[in-house]
């Protein structure tokens, strides 16, 4: 049976362009406005004692959008690294990002870093922002670490199996999320830690990310605790199992 809280939450924060739309503003606007939800859904994390919450905050594919909105989401990027990581590093949140960082702004790259180092020691949250990343490429490139390891004989072929092939991806020393959640009515994981969500649960809600709040969060955490993960077992042989515990 599911245990009563997921130890890792992963969450695809969509709808922020038509929140603004909705409200005659711009997308900026509603970019802004999601940025208390973030903030919000740590705070629950932590009250929750969930270990672990990854956000998807930018994708690969979102280099596409029109330069001037890519451009203001980086400065808010910013400006929310700058404003939040003392109260993160006081709640005992270690921020990591993930992603591929070479396209990324001078100074988005050194506050990352520097929060990266601030809260590199803390054990509280977890938290994983996913910048510039692909399920895809995540996947590419852990392949050719290994497949380096192997040209340089630090590896053989038959020692590549499902944990070593884990361990090389961006989320190697986390456990997979046990809740995914997206917002905005969408229904698709969108490229997102394509490898990690094998088995995990997935919950959609038509709430647009600004208007995500705290209900929200425990209704999808509701949601987890009532669903029975099998991971390729039966029904009956959970219950034999859980009979067996007892």
């Amino acid at each position: 049976m599911s245990s009563p809280l997921p130890r890792h939450v992963a969450i695809v924060m969509d709808g922020n362009g038509r929140w603004a739309r909705a409200r005659g503003g711009m997308r900026a606007d509603g970019h802004r406005a999601g940025v208390s939800p973030v903030r919000m859904v740590i705070e629950e994390c932590v009250r929750h004692a969930i270990g672990a919450l990854t956000l998807f905050a930018f994708s690969s594919e979102n280099w596409r959008r029109p330069r001037d909105e890519v451009m203001s989401l980086m400065s808010l990027f910013v400006e929310s690294l700058e404003a939040e990581i003392e109260e993160l590093h006081r709640r005992g949140v270690r921020v990591r990002f993930i992603g591929e960082r070479e396209e990324l702004d001078a100074r988005l790259k050194a506050s990352m870093a520097s929060s990266e180092q601030i809260t590199a020691a803390n054990t509280r949250l977890s938290l994983q922002i996913a910048l510039s990343y692909g399920g895809r490429s995540d996947i590419v490139h852990a392949a050719r670490r290994l497949a380096l390891q192997v040209e340089r004989h630090q590896l053989s072929a038959a020692q590549l199996d499902e944990p070593t092939f884990g361990a090389a991806l961006a989320l190697g020393d986390v456990c997979d999320p046990d809740l995914f959640i997206r917002t905005g009515g969408e229904q698709r994981i969108s490229n997102f830690l394509l490898w990690n969500l094998a088995y995990t649960e997935l919950y959609f809600t038509d709430r647009l990310w600004p208007d995500f709040d705290a209900p929200a969060f425990e209704a999808a955490l509701q949601h987890y605790a009532a669903r029975q993960r099998r991971f390729g077992l039966s029904a009956e042989q959970l219950q034999a199992a859980d009979a067996g515990a007892s």
